[in-house]
């Protein structure tokens, strides 16, 4: 669920189609080149970490966890100090209302239970991506969909949410789309999406939106079946809550305001389960779970149902033991310190990423031969070269053109993104 967007976003995306024909070759990949996305040299090659993940739907991560020990969707909050007014805010929420696991096992009226995913290889085809809604604030693909990639809700998704999450343990990347329906000739229509570096720390462009509301990667905050069968979930969850003000604390970048009452959550909000809450008389899968929220907490990401958390649904979980959750109280729980608050009062402010240059090897070139994009750029978190490329890392990339193509090269940080183009003609 979401709202329309709270501010126009500094540079606007095309919200047209993005071709993902043709192909990249193995020395340029997406995330191929060496250096990191601003351009520095430290360092080159694809990132290995990612191979550790199974492929297919739902599958295992095999003790891979997103992003670096610095996230703050990976961070241990268990000793953070407790916001002043967290026992008001608690009360507002309803103390009495218990968690609700939004995720099991089987389907409810028709549909599966939870937030899909899949993962696939690095050799997935990049398929164009056509947004429907907010395209302004997306990040533009190619992206590597598959055409039976899982959407939320199905095998009857409606007019629901939605989503659709895949990870690339090739290039260690995650792309997430919101409201995505799929077309026949491969691409896929989407009301917004994002793409995630599995190895740093992406901040989205303030006021931007994600594939969620609050502008956040959905996928770290998933409970997963194969982490809690692993004994121990090591980050933050997802949750939801009716009510939310124009407002978001990092981690989130983006508000869906639906309430003017100060109690009301801002997004990125972060509540931490009591550390004198007794656990021991749940079931060993219900207390990896509870020991994470004491942990890790969860980080409200959308306006929904009160005190829902998010996981992906599997068949192996045990439906009637999630929801023995909803014997923990609002109450159990207290609100981390937020600080900072962004309010359209004090949004940060700071400078677009630089592009010095964004050069093709050859401009003009037969069918069949390689061209070697290149760039020179500083103030970047991340990049993305469209059409056929997609995310990318480091300062070239190396592919085969299939037809004549403008390239448009997107570098963005937290403040803004800035373009370039260059078009290679293929004769």
């Amino acid at each position: 669920m979401r709202s329309q967007s709270i501010l126009a976003a500094s540079l606007l995306l095309s919200s047209v189609l993005f071709c993902g024909c043709g192909g990249v070759s193995s020395s340029g990949t997406p995330g191929g080149g060496s250096g990191d996305p601003g351009g520095s040299s430290n360092g080159g090659g694809q990132p290995t970490s990612c191979s550790a993940m199974s492929a297919g739907v739902g599958a295992s991560l095999n003790g891979f966890r997103p992003f670096t020990s610095a996230s703050l969707w990976n961070t241990d909050i268990s000793n953070s100090p407790v916001d002043p007014n967290s026992s008001a805010i608690i009360n507002f929420i309803g103390s009495t209302i218990g968690l609700h696991p939004d995720f099991g096992s089987g389907e409810y009226n028709g549909s599966d239970i939870g937030i899909p995913y899949t993962i696939v290889g690095g050799t997935q085809a990049m398929v164009g991506i056509n947004f429907t809604a907010y395209g302004d604030e997306s990040d533009p693909g190619p992206m590597p969909f598959p055409s039976n990639a899982p959407i939320e809700g199905d095998p009857n998704p409606g007019n629901g949410d939605r989503h659709s999450l895949v990870l690339d343990t090739g290039n260690c990347f995650l792309y997430e789309l919101y409201s995505a329906y799929p077309n026949n000739d491969g691409s896929w229509n989407a009301g917004s999406a994002a793409v995630w570096d599995l190895t740093a720390d992406e901040q989205r462009p303030y006021t931007w939106t994600s594939a969620d509301a609050a502008g956040l990667p959905i996928f770290p905050g998933l409970v997963r079946y194969d982490e809690v069968a692993a004994g121990k979930i090591q980050h933050a969850l997802r949750f939801t809550l009716p009510q939310s003000q124009a407002a978001f604390t990092p981690p989130a970048s983006h508000w869906a305001a639906n309430s003017s009452n100060s109690l009301a959550a801002p997004m990125g909000m972060r509540l931490r389960l009591k550390s004198s809450y007794d656990i021991s008389s749940f079931s060993t899968n219900v207390q990896v779970i509870l020991t994470a929220l004491k942990k890790y907490g969860m980080i409200m990401a959308d306006n929904g149902s009160a005190m829902y958390i998010s996981g992906a649904p599997d068949n192996r979980w045990d439906n009637d033991d999630l929801h023995n959750l909803g014997q923990v109280p609002a109450s159990a729980f207290e609100v981390i310190a937020m600080n900072p608050v962004y309010t359209q009062a004090n949004l940060p402010q700071g400078a677009a990423p630089t592009i010095s240059s964004f050069t093709a090897s050859a401009t003009s070139v037969s069918a069949g031969t390689s061209v070697t994009l290149s760039w020179s750029i500083s103030g970047a978190s991340y990049l993305i070269v469209s059409p056929q490329v997609g995310a990318v890392r480091g300062t070239s990339v190396s592919f085969t053109p299939s037809q004549t193509a403008t390239y448009t090269l997107y570098a963005t940080n937290q403040y803004a993104r800035t373009t370039a183009m260059v078009t290679v003609t293929v004769q």
